[in-house]
């Protein structure tokens, strides 16, 4: 196999892991021409796409930029009122931080553009007030904490959204956590939480709760290639060396029929009889991402954003490129 495109996994390490034939001149009409996205798969929250043609560089610094430099809303400050439940202040208000937020960030500015003075361009407001009782009528002896207490725990569904100057008309819909089935804290009778909450924009980079993805990976393409035919109990040892779906036995013989399925454990190489019938290989410049929003955008808006920081990390470099040297 080609080592510029390709690298080989060995047993025990990988052959090739640079391109020998690497060339450090940039052509960008070669990068249109061989750049390209495919989709694979979408699903609420979670997607799926190829990106080819682009060096691990490229990959990696679209991964770093979804992570870390995307921007979110997400809660910043609690000034409590009332806490006497089991968990601390800090840990509580730890807890509520990082419940994500079905709001567009797109749609506010970040403190420092307003001089850190709040207004409601920059800040989201919310209450949350929860105190535990007894239920009435419930039986002696009852074990049920749905019968037997009247808010017993404080979920994400509880955190309300108080629309400040006009918030309301902006959002014709109410802002609300992503998942309203968050359990925060436990409460007895008695015990009470009572908070007020303030929203700001922020980047994961300067803290978790800010990152609008819950995963973001990328991996090689895999490349499986049978030397010969394998058939009889061979077909069924390979596999079986193999992820699920990787290798089917039609007829009594082994076919490869969905290569990208496989997490390359090389388990076929610790076999001296089934080791000389493949060759795995992962292409050089294909990469498959996944990408699992937290909820506040859709995934395959997420990839364009961080595109778009990608691109303007570029325009800051070559503006500061051409004023070392006094070009255009």
């Amino acid at each position: 196999m080609d080592p510029r495109t390709h690298v080989e996994m060995a047993r025990d390490h990988v052959l090739h892991p640079s391109n020998p034939d690497a060339q450090d001149a940039y052509d960008f009409q070669a990068f249109k021409e061989k750049f390209k996205i495919e989709m694979q798969a979408i699903d609420g929250m979670d997607m799926e796409f190829d990106m080819i043609g682009v060096d691990a560089a490229i990959a990696n610094a679209v991964r770093r930029i979804l992570i870390s430099e995307v921007p979110t809303m997400a809660i910043e400050q609690a000034y409590i009122y009332h806490n006497s439940s089991v968990l601390p202040d800090e840990m509580l208000a730890h807890r509520i931080g990082l419940i994500p937020l079905a709001v567009d960030a797109r749609r506010f500015r970040t403190l420092e553009e307003d001089n850190n003075e709040m207004n409601d361009l920059n800040t989201l407001v919310f209450d949350l007030d929860v105190e535990c009782k007894h239920r009435e009528g419930a039986k002696a002896g009852e074990t049920d904490k749905n019968k037997k207490y009247i808010n017993h725990m404080v979920m994400s569904s509880d955190i309300k959204w108080q629309p400040k100057g006009n918030q309301k008309d902006r959002f014709k819909t109410a802002i609300c956590p992503v998942h309203e089935d968050i359990p925060i804290v436990e409460l007895r009778p008695g015990q009470r939480v009572s908070m007020e909450l303030h929203c700001s924009k922020g980047v994961g980079k300067l803290h978790a709760k800010w990152s609008p993805v819950a995963t973001a990976s990328y991996r090689n393409a895999p490349h499986i290639v049978l030397k010969q035919r394998v058939t009889g109990d061979l077909a069924y040892r390979l596999q079986q060396c193999f992820t699920d779906g990787v290798i089917e036995v039609r007829d009594g013989e082994a076919e490869v029929v969905n290569s990208r399925a496989d997490m390359m454990s090389r388990e076929h190489l610790r076999h001296d009889d089934l080791a000389p019938l493949v060759h795995t290989t992962r292409r050089r410049n294909h990469f498959i991402f996944q990408v699992e929003s937290t909820g506040a955008l859709e995934p395959d808006v997420l990839v364009c954003e961080a595109v778009g920081v990608l691109k303007d990390k570029c325009s800051r470099l070559l503006d500061q490129l051409n004023a070392i040297t006094g070009t255009e």
